[in-house]
């Protein structure tokens, strides 16, 4: 029996990369320069980011990697490591024109996506999701956690720029549920009862409900509510959501924008989850 794809994103790239091409293409040059949420990087910036991504996996695919120049030993080694990486990168491309970008990024798309294709979606992916707590991934958590980043990068840019975003639910929902993987690792150190149950809702008709139940070792995310009492429930909207798991808005003012019932404690954790690495 063929196993199914519990967050299949493969068939979106090429939907993300058109709209991210065309959005390029209809900057002015006073676009390119304007600030974003993600703090210290411009619309080119961001840009320049995206094809990194591309260049990295193709290189990757290739045979080619570079390697690692200092020793990694936990967690926070490697979020700086990665930070110096995109810093070193986006700080090159600042030499490079908007429309050698653009074009870079045309021809980069196509190989990236033809590679993704080649994994198979229950192989072990080279790196773990690391947000999601994970040591070893599959190649199917992996590819829709680089969904997320095409995904929300590409939301910056829009955001920064004024024009409509990807916050449709074929494009939306699969990111927020990829999202969502992070939260029994944000719950691992937060005791409860076995049995406890916390529903997060994101709101309108691009988001959906979710839950978190606590089993004897652990906190499961299940799509379904269980049987039972639901001890606390957080229910978010769409832009809300996206920002803060990617670090765009503290936690302090998604909890302001957001509604909490229930169990406060409970409901809060929910707002120190962090879907990215840098």
């Amino acid at each position: 029996m063929q196993q199914v794809i519990p967050i299949p994103t493969l068939h979106l790239f090429p939907v993300l990369d058109e709209l991210l091409i065309g959005l390029l293409k209809s900057l002015s040059a006073d676009d390119w320069n304007k600030p974003t949420v993600a703090r210290l990087w411009t619309v080119k910036d961001i840009a320049a980011h995206l094809l990194d991504t591309n260049v990295r996996t193709i290189s990757y695919a290739q045979g080619y990697e570079v390697a690692i120049a200092k020793q990694i030993n936990g967690y926070q080694d490697l979020v700086t490591y990665l930070n110096e990486l995109n810093a070193t990168w986006v700080n090159a491309m600042k030499r490079v024109s908007p429309q050698l970008l653009i074009e870079q990024l045309e021809g980069t798309g196509k190989q990236y996506i033809k590679h993704l294709h080649t994994l198979q979606p229950f192989g072990q992916a080279k790196y773990p999701v690391s947000w999601a707590g994970e040591e070893t991934s599959l190649n199917w958590f992996d590819i829709a956690r680089e969904y997320t980043e095409k995904w929300h990068h590409q939301q910056q840019i829009r955001d920064a720029v004024g024009m409509p975003g990807l916050m449709t639910k074929e494009l939306f929902y699969p990111c927020i549920d990829t999202f969502m993987y992070a939260l029994p690792h944000t719950y691992r150190n937060i005791n409860a009862v076995e049995g406890t149950v916390i529903k997060i809702t994101i709101s309108s008709d691009i988001g959906g409900d979710w839950y978190l139940q606590k089993a004897a070792d652990n906190w499961q995310l299940l799509k379904q509510q269980p049987p039972g009492t639901t001890h606390a429930e957080v229910i978010i909207d769409p832009d809300t959501a996206w920002k803060f798991f990617t670090k765009a808005i503290t936690p302090q003012a998604a909890m302001e924008r957001s509604t909490l019932k229930g169990n406060s404690q409970l409901g809060n954790t929910v707002f120190s989850t962090i879907a990215v690495m840098a």
